[in-house]
């Protein structure tokens, strides 16, 4: 018996670790069309892609009943946090190096810990503040180069983080309604029209970051990509839970930053200085020290069920 659950723990690591590496590789994908789309239409296309192949996967598993809500408006509000989180996440990859927009996403369980005390009534402990003013240091030291740099553009990576986490708190809300599949598709039919209308507002502007022209086949192809990676990130994540506690596979999710130090470095000559580093580390331990805490009491929730790739 010891033995299965040993390697049940092993294939849960790996199933964890290669779906939130896949996540990094997906945004290294999308920074690939800075300068050829903007992040607007980009958002719209890989959930367009991902909603119409999530809703036939759920079509032939449950079929009408899986698209049933008694809470329409619920998911309404998960779309609408989803699609601008991966607005601003987009943008950000655009404009910043792949590894530092990571690592400033990673202040997201701390915003969620504060947002359950404020709209759940859960009790926000020491550790939550303490997890919290470190994560926030780490931030800080991150962004304060690239606020010299980019200006207003170097906080977009903290908006998509605020976007998230009120995405994850409305998740908690609708638990239990019905499979993670339906819950993904709930929440994807519900952002896809709100990007497109985003996109479509963009268009109509007149910021000329905005304006959407007609895209190469090999624009769509990468979106098409980026909406297959993210697919597949979630089913092998939610995989992983299936076989260990989400508590335990939790701090698998800091692979998506060694990834995106990589394809950033590899792919487009980003490599992070000592600045960078430095705050990166304090976001990762302010995030284990949270985690950490969380053990105790309840399952840290993952980043799955609409994460903004």
């Amino acid at each position: 018996m010891t033995a299965i659950r040993k390697t049940d723990i092993r294939a849960a690591m790996l199933l964890a670790l290669a779906g939130f590496g896949m996540l990094s590789v997906g945004d290294g994908v999308v920074k690939s069309l800075a300068n050829e789309w903007p992040g607007t239409a980009v958002a719209a296309l890989r959930y367009g892609i991902g909603t119409v192949f999530l809703c036939g996967l759920l079509a032939i598993r449950e079929g009408k009943s899986g698209f049933s809500t008694a809470r329409p408006f619920l998911h309404i509000g998960r779309g609408a946090a989803v699609a601008f989180a991966s607005v601003m996440f987009f943008l950000s990859i655009f404009a910043m190096p792949l590894a530092e927009a990571t690592a400033i996403q990673f202040i997201n369980p701390m915003f969620v810990a504060i947002g359950s005390a404020l709209f759940l009534g859960e009790r926000a402990s020491k550790a939550v503040w303490l997890s919290t003013a470190l994560a926030f240091a780490g931030v800080m030291i991150v962004l304060r180069p690239n606020v010299a740099l980019l200006g207003w553009a170097a906080f977009l990576p903290l908006l998509a983080a605020v976007g998230l986490a009120c995405m994850m708190i409305l998740n908690r809300k609708a638990a239990g309604e019905g499979s993670a599949l339906k819950m993904q598709v709930l929440i994807s039919a519900a952002a896809t029209p709100i990007l497109i209308a985003t996109a479509l507002v963009g268009h109509y502007s007149g910021v000329p970051q905005l304006h959407v022209p007609v895209p190469d086949w090999s624009v769509i192809g990468r979106c098409a990509l980026v909406a297959c990676t993210a697919s597949v990130s979630h089913a092998l994540v939610y995989m992983a839970t299936e076989r260990a506690s989400p508590a335990l596979i939790a701090p698998m999710v800091y692979v998506q930053l060694i990834v995106a130090i990589v394809l950033g470095a590899a792919a487009y000559g980003d490599w992070p200085d000592l600045t960078a580093v430095a705050g990166s580390i304090l976001i990762i331990v302010s995030g284990l020290l949270l985690w950490r805490h969380q053990t105790g009491a309840r399952a840290t929730p993952l980043p799955t069920q609409g994460d903004a790739r």
